[in-house]
Parts: C-alpha cells; sequence; structure tokens
C-alpha cells in the first residue's frame, strides 16, 4: 500500500449561486481495513457530473441532500488492493459510489465489476456508465423516436447529449444539437452527425429551430431547463414529447427561479412532458451496456472524454463544469 493515509474532499459549507473553492475542504484520515465481506479500493477515476450540485442544496430532491462535513457525492472506477470477499479479486477493476476519495474499504455488494474489453476503464462511468444509460434509457423509453422525427438535444456535447443525439441518428431522427459555443456545435455535427446545431449563446435559439425544423419539434431531450427550453417549448409539435433529464441552467440559482411561463404551447400541442431517473431502468442497464458498447464498436456512437489530472484538483473542475468549461464527460484522474 503506497500510502496510509486517505483523502478525501468534503463539502463545508452549502453554495450560495455558484460553488466557489472555499465550499470544499480536503479531509485526512487513515486508510481502512476491509472487514469480511468487504473489499479495499484506490480509486482510478472520479466521475464529475452536473447533479452533484443538486446534493449541495439542502431542499427537496430525488436523493437525500449532503450535509456540512460530508464527503462529495460521486462513482469512481477504482482498483480492488485488498479483498475480504469471493466476489471480488486483487488487482480486479470496479465501480462503486463512494464520493470524492481516494481509498474505501466497503461492501462487495455494492460494488460493480468493470469489463475492460469493451471499452478503456474511464468509460465505466461515462459512455458506459451513467451518463450512457441516462441518455439510452431517456430517449428510447421515454422519448420513444420515430424515424423522421426531429429531436432536439440540449447540453448536446456533454457526457448525456452526446450520446442521446447519436442514438437519435441510429433510430432515423433529424437531429439538432443546442450547445455553448462554436467549437461544441461544430463537434456535434462534423464529429457526431448531428444534422445541426445552435449556439445558444450568439444565435437566437426559437427563431433558429424554427428555421430548422418548420414542422415543429417532435421529441426534445432536456438536459437544460431555463430560457433554452423556454425556447424549444416555442417550436414543439403535435402530440411531442419532452423528456427533463437536467436542469443545469438552474443548479446556481440563488432563488428558485421563475417560469416556464408558456406552458400554455402543452395544451395547444398536446405535448407530453415526463421526467426521469436512470436508475427507474436499473434492472436494464446490462443490455444498454452492450448494445452501446457495440455503436461504439461500429462507429455509430463516438465519445469524447475531458480528464483533468490530479485529485486536488477536483473542485475547480467541478466548478468550471456548471458554467460549461469542460468539453465531453469531465473525469478526474487521481492515480494509475
Amino acid at each position: 500500500m503506497p500510502s496510509a493515509v486517505n483523502r478525501a474532499w468534503t463539502m463545508i459549507s452549502r453554495p450560495i449561486g455558484e460553488p466557489t473553492a472555499e465550499n470544499f475542504a480536503i479531509v485526512e484520515s487513515p486508510i481502512s481495513e476491509p472487514k469480511y465481506g468487504q473489499v479495499l479500493i484506490r480509486t482510478l477515476y472520479m466521475s464529475l457530473g452536473p447533479y452533484m450540485r443538486g446534493r449541495m442544496r439542502s431542499g427537496p430532491s430525488y436523493a437525500t441532500p449532503m450535509q456540512p462535513g460530508d464527503v462529495m457525492t460521486g462513482e469512481v472506477v477504482a482498483r480492488v488492493e485488498q479483498s475480504e470477499s469471493p466476489l471480488f479479486n486483487v488487482g480486479d477493476t470496479v465501480r462503486a459510489h463512494i464520493g470524492w476519495q481516494e481509498w474505501a474499504a466497503v461492501s462487495a455488494h455494492i460494488v460493480k465489476p468493470v469489463n475492460p474489453k469493451i471499452g478503456p476503464i474511464s468509460t465505466a462511468v461515462g459512455v458506459l456508465g451513467m451518463p450512457g444509460m441516462t441518455a439510452y434509457f431517456g430517449l428510447l423509453a421515454v422519448l420513444k423516436p420515430r424515424a423522421g422525427d426531429t429531436l432536439v438535444v440540449s447540453a448536446a456535447s456533454g457526457a448525456v447529449g452526446t450520446v442521446a443525439g447519436q442514438i437519435g441518428k441510429i433510430n432515423g431522427c433529424f437531429v439538432i444539437g443546442i450547445a455553448g459555443s462554436d467549437e461544441k456545435c461544430r463537434y456535434t455535427v462534423d464529429e457526431l452527425g448531428f444534422d445541426a446545431a445552435i449556439n445558444y449563446k450568439t444565435q437566437y435559439v426559437s427563431a433558429e429551430l424554427a428555421r430548422l425544423s418548420p414542422t415543429g419539434v417532435d421529441a426534445y431531450f432536456d438536459n437544460v431547463g431555463g430560457p433554452v427550453t423556454d425556447a424549444v417549448f416555442e417550436n414543439l409539435a403535435l402530440k411531442s414529447r419532452v423528456a427533463i433529464c437536467g436542469q443545469i441552467s438552474q443548479y446556481n440559482a440563488s432563488e428558485p427561479p421563475q417560469g416556464p411561463r408558456n406552458l400554455s404551447v402543452l395544451t395547444r400541442t398536446r405535448a407530453t412532458v415526463e421526467g426521469f431517473l436512470v436508475n427507474d431502468f436499473e434492472l436494464q442497464h446490462e443490455i444498454a451496456r452492450t448494445r452501446i458498447a457495440g455503436w461504439i464498436k461500429d462507429g455509430r456512437v463516438k465519445y469524447k472524454e475531458d480528464v483533468v489530472d490530479g485529485f486536488e484538483n477536483a473542485p475547480e473542475a467541478f466548478i468550471g463544469l456548471l458554467t460549461g468549461k469542460n468539453f465531453g464527460k469531465l473525469l478526474v484522474k487521481v492515480s494509475e
């Protein structure tokens, strides 16, 4: 064991508005010895995602909010360093929800194996992990795309949006991505095969959607909420479907934002709006993982990772994520 100390990033205070470095602190503690039925794992990659900002709030949510002093929540890819369970051997690669920390002794039953044969191990918390599963089921189970549909995906260059849009193309949709820079828009069209992209920072989203899809938007995969979603609602087609995945534009709001104020659109279009959680489909995750891995192998799904080197840089990377500084699935590389 290279070190006798575990480092963990904790939330020492709740952010008001955008998180700052002062909301986080590193806490050191001895590395625990695994008990019977446990494994000791060492983090290789930490996954960072927008949902973590919601866990820092004190209000009601689909998950229990963190309390000041708690380790920041999250999933990691890790290596088994000691095993007191027949389920795993030393050297196995696994994923586990241990949060932002370098080491953890946890029950083997909450640890999931990572198969390095189907993709690089980092993808276990990216395109072949929770983001990929979210895109797969949000699109196929909630939106139920039909060939010829116009599909709009917000945060289109992010970990979820990229996969959702590409699966839309596989299913015969005309796919429009919405992203926050010309570079990200070009990537979704030139690299991922989206049919069009809109830069919400420099273009009038509603007018661009009306130009690109004059018959309206049939399916909308919503990752952002806010003004972008208001603009998409203005362009919904009759009997359209909306999947509410995330609301990243709202996560740093210090006061509850007003809106949307154009819900009368839903009466006119008879549109369906449905929220979902990736765990709603947990029993089908392995099927989805196998299909996405096959699409990657066939070249029909591509992915991009934004890897930050160094455990100490996690808060800065997370703060940047919430303002769109990342490009692709955001990971922190903790160790080799």
